[in-house]
């Protein structure tokens, strides 16, 4: 006998973020994302990740954009559906999460934040540093977390985190803020200097240093 399906049974859906971007530290730029305290129960007054209830009738795509920007006023660069979250026990109640993970450029965090109605239970954390979290989001936030420093090895991803032209030593370290580690000058401007996928502009960045070449990414790599 297989059992039986009651109202109190159903399984609820819930679509969930993991959004990054380079936020200054004392230490210089870091990988940060965002947290907003829960204001209900369960795990009331905890730190998760923002997120929300999948409507019946919007897409999961759709349901990802709204939640972010409902709980943290937020809108990214960049979002990919990642991975579906379903353990049996994750929840008081049957509950499956699809998780989304976004990138956004740091210049545009602050804009989006001062928005009227921001909320303002969300704080950013460093993402190698993160407190312990409601449900499973700290399993959730590692995942997303490997998978970013993954795909920025072999994509543009990085692109996601930048403006539209930068200089090299600023693309490097959004590599180094990604990876977690320092990388040689010298070897990656020679690595990035032969990609296609860069394209110097004639415009530089000026300040204390001589003049830095500005570079963007190809339109349609």
């Amino acid at each position: 006998m297989t059992g039986t399906t009651g109202e109190n049974d159903a399984i609820r859906i819930a679509v969930s973020t993991v959004i990054f971007s380079l936020r200054t530290a004392p230490d210089g730029d870091r990988l940060m994302l965002p947290l907003v305290r829960r204001t209900r129960e369960p795990y009331r007054g905890a730190w998760a990740l923002p997120g929300g209830w999948l409507d019946p009738a919007e897409d999961l795509d759709s349901a990802a954009s709204r939640t972010l920007a409902d709980t943290t006023a937020l809108k990214p660069s960049y979002l990919e559906q990642l991975y579906s979250f379903g353990d049996v026990d994750r929840a008081p109640t049957r509950v499956i999460s699809i998780v989304y993970w976004a990138l956004l450029r740091s210049d545009l965090v602050d804009a989006q934040r001062a928005a009227v109605g921001a909320p303002e239970n969300v704080e950013w954390f460093d993402v190698d540093a993160l407190p312990p979290l409601a449900f499973d989001h700290n399993r959730i936030a590692d995942y997303a977390l490997d998978r970013l420093r993954n795909k920025v090895a072999y994509s543009r991803i990085a692109a996601g985190l930048l403006p539209d032209e930068f200089t090299l030593t600023e693309l490097r370290e959004v590599y180094e803020a990604v990876l977690g580690r320092r990388l040689d000058p010298s070897n990656f401007r020679r690595l990035l200097e032969g990609s296609d996928e860069l394209v110097p502009t004639e415009s530089f960045r000026t300040g204390k240093h001589r003049p830095a070449r500005l570079y963007r990414y190809v339109a349609d790599a």
